[in-house]
């Protein structure tokens, strides 16, 4: 081969090289893993898929995030931890599973606080979410958006749940977090706080006797398989933050930056309208599948035993600020 044969084939090779490094289409994508412990038909999944397709158009593939469902990289404290070392990207679980690194956050999870979804798009979308998010931060976590989990209903396999002197007694599957915990003992429940990947081999054996979520959680993880009594008792509203590791967002450009949070962001009105849409007939699946549902159970009886007595804890370890600017925006 003669010399400049040569030279022209190091020239065009170089070229190519160039040309991979800066065209996305040519270079290697950075992959993202996402974990959630919800199943595939949950709206989490669904918008998680979402972001998914989001990103990878928004980065020109640059960035391609594959979705793991079903708790099948771990717990939510063990995805948690997970994304906190780097060995997972995102994570999305319910907020009461962030309290013990951002005790602040345990505000969102005061019984009767939410009053409708406006309220909780008012405050999650807002300053005060946005405040709330930064919260997280110390313990190398970005929030990237809250989304939500729901109305929190309560199930047991004992009796039907009409008014608060109906829950004592009963083994009920909490979250960890300690507004959730004091509020069934004040109930004179017995609150047994577990991950959500083991709620249903728990109800299934009869460790605990029910458990509080969603009806459309409660439709999508069969719990009306292993639960005979439903009660609307809306008690709580759960959020859940989409979060991802600090370090690796804090890495990457100002324009993938504001591409992630975009995209979390928009999802967050997405996936909550999800919700909003098949509240309706996923009781309706629930009582077709055999559920008894106490459609219109004495809510008043279990706020006037709660809602004080749990606000004065965390008013008493956090102050009233957090709180007070929260009810301000339901008006």
């Amino acid at each position: 081969m003669t010399l400049t044969r040569r030279t022209a084939l190091k020239g065009a090779a170089a070229g190519v090289s160039l040309f991979a490094i800066g065209n996305p289409a040519f270079a290697q994508a950075t992959r993202l893993r996402f974990a959630h412990p919800h199943p595939e038909s949950d709206s989490w999944h669904k918008a998680a898929l979402l972001l998914a397709e989001r990103v990878k158009a928004g980065s020109q593939g640059q960035f391609e995030v594959q979705v793991f469902p079903n708790g099948a990289l771990g717990s939510d404290a063990q995805t948690i931890s997970a994304v906190r070392g780097g060995s997972i990207d995102i994570c999305l679980t319910g907020n009461p599973f962030f309290t013990g690194l951002a005790p602040k956050l345990n505000v969102l999870d005061l019984p009767f606080l939410i009053q409708s979804r406006k309220h909780a798009a008012a405050v999650m979308d807002g300053p005060i979410g946005e405040g709330l998010r930064r919260e997280l931060e110390a313990s190398n976590l970005k929030a990237l958006a809250t989304w939500e989990i729901g109305w929190r209903n309560l199930t047991n396999n004992r009796r039907p749940v009409a008014t608060a002197a109906d829950i004592k007694g009963l083994k009920i599957r909490t979250t960890p977090n300690p507004a959730h915990i004091k509020a069934f003992q004040l109930l004179g429940a017995i609150p047994t706080p577990m991950a959500f990947t083991e709620l249903f081999t728990a109800l299934e054996t009869g460790a605990v006797d029910g458990q509080e979520n969603p009806v459309t959680l409660i439709l999508n993880a069969k719990f009306f398989e292993v639960q005979k009594h439903l009660s609307l008792t809306r008690h709580a509203f759960t959020t859940g933050p989409v979060v991802m590791n600090k370090a690796k967002f804090d890495a990457y450009s100002p324009e993938i930056q504001k591409l992630l949070l975009g995209i979390g962001a928009e999802l967050a009105v997405t996936q909550r309208q999800m919700n909003a849409d098949t509240e309706g007939s996923s009781l309706a699946a629930l009582k077709k599948a055999g559920m008894q549902a106490v459609e219109s159970p004495d809510r008043e009886s279990f706020a006037k035993i709660v809602t004080a007595e749990v606000e004065k804890d965390f008013v008493g370890k956090y102050g009233s600020e957090t709180l007070d600017a929260i009810k301000k925006a339901a008006v």
